[in-house]
């Protein structure tokens, strides 16, 4: 069966660095709009629904940011298809407009005081343009960033998550910042918001640099039919990036909400929690296109399977440390571990992926893949977690949910080795 290892010819630094700015600032700022709606869920919650019960109010606020995940898969179709038919570029262009609309109406939407129903209705909207958008960008994005280059596409195909890294180190900042120097009341009623007002002026930059990167020669090769040839021949593909896919996501959800976690059940000062996550999201930032750099050169899978095994025997561990020994350094210790392991499981984790896919239905394949496992294990897992806690009365129990996540990934890791040849 054909895979994903077409040819690309190298570029020059220059012409490199573009494309990495042009794919990297639509996902960044994707990862910052959803990092900031977990991190001010109590205040939105607040806002947008009704009620005086706060925990009620986060469990909404949550059920709605996992809502806008069962659209990824329908826009990953939609404008990863729309990729491989007409381009990488033209893709990346329609997506930043599309989470810009959405991130303008969730910024100036009024609270359920003012308009009643049609608040929560409002917000539901604007999250699901942004899903709709979202969909796209992963399979458009990390096609044209591993498209630049051939022999690098690890080191390349790391700044997709490195992006992502950033924007939760964004969007942590401001959490922070704005917990610290505000009220709880300026918070609720407009402090929250001015995260998503930063997040529009990203928008107009990530439109002129996309506008003016060249097309990948790789992408040229284009696909009249891509959604009906991905799921007649393409199958294998999709489960075995999905499966790759799916420790990574739980974990990066349970790290956005854990400062929340700790700040509602541990009792810890907000802006202190805020910091933990700002700590980590540095870490992977920073080591994960160290390690992509490395896979390119040492291999892949036996880098991944290391990461996700430790993930799996090593989170009930931190999770119960935390639990039972709440602080600052508990919290930030156990952040620092998790995002040292997610960024060595990052780093190769785009490049692999894509090479499940040949190039003429790679962000299509890439696209759904993506958000279809997002969808059920990234953007329902801070309820998930929320609900188990409350369930069994456990603080611990959302651990043995990364452990059972981890489990799924290494049997795809497997697949990905002994049935495509991906090292």
């Amino acid at each position: 069966m054909t895979t994903g290892r077409t040819v690309a010819k190298p570029r020059t630094p220059s012409s490199t660095r573009r494309a990495i700015a042009a794919a990297t600032i639509g996902n960044a700022l994707e990862w910052f709009d959803l990092g900031v709606y977990a991190l001010m869920a109590a205040y939105i919650g607040k806002t947008f629904f009704p009620g005086g019960n706060a925990a009620v109010q986060l469990v909404q606020a949550y059920a709605v940011f996992g809502i806008t995940f069962l659209v990824r898969p329908l826009g990953g179709l939609v404008l990863g298809a729309y990729a491989d038919r007409f381009g990488r570029k033209k893709a990346l262009v329609l997506t930043i407009w599309l989470m810009v609309i959405g991130t303008f109406l969730l910024a100036v939407m009024p609270g359920y005081a003012t308009i009643g129903f049609l608040a929560p209705v409002g917000v539901i909207v604007a999250r699901l343009i942004q899903g709709f958008a979202a969909g796209g960008e992963f399979g458009a994005a990390t096609s044209f960033l591993i498209e630049q280059d051939d022999r690098r596409k690890g080191f390349l195909g790391s700044f997709q998550f490195a992006s992502q890294g950033f924007a939760t180190l964004m969007s942590a900042g401001f959490a922070a910042g704005l917990t610290a120097s505000l009220s709880a009341d300026a918070m609720t009623s407009w402090g929250w918001r001015i995260p998503f007002v930063f997040g529009l002026l990203v928008g107009p930059v990530g439109y002129y640099i996309r506008r003016h990167v060249d097309e990948p020669e790789v992408a040229q090769e284009k696909q009249s039919t891509p959604v009906r040839t991905l799921f007649r021949f393409h199958w294998g593909g999709l489960l075995i990036a999905g499966g790759a896919l799916v420790v990574s996501t739980s974990l990066n959800f349970i790290l956005q909400s854990l400062p929340t976690f700790a700040i509602k059940n541990l009792g810890l000062d907000d802006s202190l929690s805020f910091v933990a996550l700002m700590i980590t999201a540095a870490i992977l930032t920073f080591v994960t296109p160290i390690v992509g750099l490395l896979t390119d050169r040492h291999g892949r899978i036996g880098i991944m399977i290391g990461a996700a095994a430790v993930i799996g025997a090593g989170v009930v561990p931190l999770y119960l440390w935390v639990t039972t020994s709440p602080s600052f350094l508990t919290l930030t210790v156990t952040m620092t571990i998790l995002g040292l392991l997610k960024a060595i499981y990052f780093g190769a984790l785009p490049s692999v992926m894509a090479d499940v896919f040949p190039a003429h239905t790679r962000a299509t394949g890439l696209s759904f893949a993506y958000n279809a496992t997002v969808g059920i294990f990234g953007g329902f897992t801070p309820t998930i977690a929320t609900a188990m806690i409350a369930a069994t009365g456990s603080p611990v129990s959302p651990g043995y949910y990364l452990l059972a996540t981890a489990s799924l990934s290494i049997v795809a890791l497997v697949a990905a080795n002994r049935r495509r040849g991906i090292r």
